[in-house]
């Protein structure tokens, strides 16, 4: 199959909800009157799936100018970079946060803001399902709003582009909301004393908010049978990947997946968009479950062989094997499969790129094989840099 996968991409961020949620999960969201955003990390680009009718009204912005865009487009000069660095680092380590943020319209004029975000689990493997972010507007303390900051919103009215990469040079750089705004405008940013202090009641209607919404998104879930919950817990002994690590291997445009070596018959724990378009299946049905589902009756022996026995010695293969999709297709997958080890040198897991034999022809000048071989280190790269607290689940 060698259709684009911008398609898919935008298909997989219309069902991000109503997958999980239910069909009616969206008409929920709508009847509430706050101002909030829902991202799915497990899409490239941490992109937004849901902008309230609030949030849009008070940004500006319409729904198709902000969902499928990654939130660093409301982030201006004046945005002050240590409060970017928390975000940063609460989306790293999957926790809430409460600060005040300094944010643009869509017309350029500056707003501060409560900004407060939350995860939202999965209940099954305890991974991140969203995360939900309200805007509360803070009420001047000094109405008195210096015409540096002024000018500096009118330079960033415009929706900023969402970095993706594919090198493995571009993806080390490149970390998560890091620094929200584009690589040339870094160093230009206007540093701003903060003209307005949020009050307890603009914190408290942002937290009652977020509550607001966690309900709705609890119920709807509970419909699907696809349990979400505010903390942590999981249901099965699998210990799923950060947030951060999965938006940084969501940069990579391969087809690939990762297993977990360390699990019970090595389960698929990552599926990049690529591979869920190339196959057929949704990311719900991979996840957990060994490779083998993609073969079939005339999947080839020797190539089992081979990938068991590569596996065996901590060695990278390459075969050519027959592979099913969903709808019962089959198609011949040129695959390579590579261990890849964490920044202490343990193997962490199995990194598995496939390319469609038919969809073989020289891309960007590279060949099949240098295409496999980009794709792996960049997983390798991903690892290592996101490494602390990833890595096996129990000692080799």
């Amino acid at each position: 199959m060698c259709s684009q996968i911008g398609s898919d991409r935008l298909g997989l961020i219309a069902e991000s909800l109503p997958s999980r949620y239910s069909s009616l999960i969206v008409d929920a969201l709508e009847e509430l009157p706050d101002n909030f955003l829902i991202t799915d990390p497990a899409i490239s680009g941490h992109p937004i799936v849901f902008a309230s009718k609030g949030f849009l009204k008070f940004s500006g912005y319409s729904k198709s100018d902000v969902v499928g865009r990654n939130a660093r487009m409301f982030q201006g000069p004046s945005t002050d970079r240590r409060s970017v660095a928390q975000i940063r680092e609460a989306i790293r380590h999957e926790k809430p946060l409460q600060i005040t943020l300094l944010n643009y319209r869509k017309d350029g004029s500056p707003i501060w803001i409560v900004f407060h975000l939350t995860p939202v689990f999965n209940c099954n493997d305890g991974s991140v399902a969203h995360f939900v972010a309200v805007q509360v507007p803070i009420s001047p303390t000094d109405t008195r709003v210096s015409s540096t900051n002024k000018a500096a919103g009118s330079v960033t009215g415009s929706c900023r582009r969402e970095v993706c990469c594919d090198s493995v040079a571009e993806l080390y750089r490149n970390s998560l909301f890091d620094p929200l705004v584009d690589s040339d405008e870094r160093g230009r940013g206007v540093e701003t004393k903060q003209p307005y202090k949020a009050n307890d009641l603009e914190k408290h209607k942002a937290a009652t908010a977020i509550s607001n919404i966690l309900s709705r998104l609890v119920h709807y879930s509970e419909l699907t049978g696809k349990v979400v919950s505010e903390k942590r817990c999981s249901s099965v002994g699998i210990v799923p990947l950060s947030s951060s690590l999965n938006i940084s291997l969501g940069r990579i445009k391969q087809s690939f997946v990762l297993t977990d070596p360390y699990l019970p018959d090595m389960p698929i724990v990552y599926a990049s968009d690529a591979f869920l378009k190339l196959t057929g299946y949704s990311r719900l049905e991979v996840l957990g479950r060994n490779c083998r589902f993609l073969q079939g009756s005339d999947t080839n022996v020797e190539a089992l062989c081979q990938i068991k026995d590569s596996i065996q010695s901590a060695q990278s293969c390459s075969v050519r094997i027959l592979n099913y999709r969903k709808d019962g297709s089959s198609f011949w997958n040129l695959l390579h499969i590579a261990p890849v080890r964490n920044a202490s040198g343990k193997i962490a897991f199995y990194v598995g790129v496939q390319i469609e034999e038919s969809c073989k022809s020289i891309d960007q000048g590279l060949s099949p094989e240098m295409r496999q071989l980009g794709a792996v280190g960049a997983v390798k790269v991903a690892v290592r840099s996101l490494s602390v607290g990833v890595g096996p689940s129990k000692s080799s």
